[in-house]
């Protein structure tokens, strides 16, 4: 599953980057923390490894085309 926007990618790659041990789990936001709790490394990879190209900052930002 592709990220949906850039702030969604952002989020699974900071989420993922606490999974990991590199970052504290209190250091993240409230999106990236709530991706922590309920998403796996692996879904979180996913999301992360999205490719940034064609994506809009933020999920609202694509009705706004």
């Amino acid at each position: 599953m592709p990220a949906t926007s850039k702030a969604q990618q952002r989020a699974a790659g900071a989420a993922l980057s606490a999974k990991r041990g590199e970052t504290k789990v209190s250091d993240l936001k409230e999106p990236s923390k709530d991706m922590y709790y309920s998403m796996s490394a692996a879904e979180l990879e996913r999301l992360a490894s999205s490719d940034l190209d064609d994506l809009p900052d933020h999920a609202a930002d694509e009705s706004q085309g």
